[in-house]
């Protein structure tokens, strides 16, 4: 008497494929969108450090106002922000360090914020793609009113 083979279906051997398609693809997925979210918010606050800095600049070209005017102006557009992390600079557009309240009209006054990554993007670095030790700055550049 013959044994008759059975014949198996071919879908059954290829049983595991699926899982192990569906983990790949889901491990690619939370990758595009940890960095997402990690370069989205490394954005954000390049954008508050610029409209922070334009708000201090604002501040400085006031005649009369001084530097801790510059720093509290900067400071309260920075909301969220622990006021620790970052710091604000007032200075030509040289480099060199200026006092806001008795600079002459028309000089060019520079306000940078600037933090490192690690202190201000705690807490939003899922993947750690950005660099802790990179240094994020706005900067804006205003003309000393009289």
């Amino acid at each position: 008497m013959a044994t008759i083979k059975r014949r198996l279906p071919r879908f059954a051997f290829r049983r595991g494929t699926t899982v192990m398609e569906t983990c790949i693809v889901l491990l690619m997925l939370s990758y595009l969108v940890f960095g997402m979210v990690e370069f989205g918010y490394y954005f954000y606050v390049k954008n508050a450090m610029e409209g922070a800095a334009r708000e201090g600049a604002r501040a400085g070209i006031v005649s009369g106002n001084y530097n801790t005017a510059v720093t509290t102006a900067a400071q309260n557009a920075m909301v969220g922000f622990n006021t620790a992390n970052f710091t604000v600079s007032v200075t030509d557009t040289s480099g060199s360090a200026l006092e806001a309240g008795t600079a002459a009209a028309g000089v060019q006054i520079k306000v940078t914020v600037s933090a490192t990554w690690s202190t201000i993007g705690a807490g939003f670095r899922p993947m750690n793609l950005i660099g802790g030790t990179k240094t994020i700055s706005g900067a804006c550049v205003m003309r000393k009113e009289s």
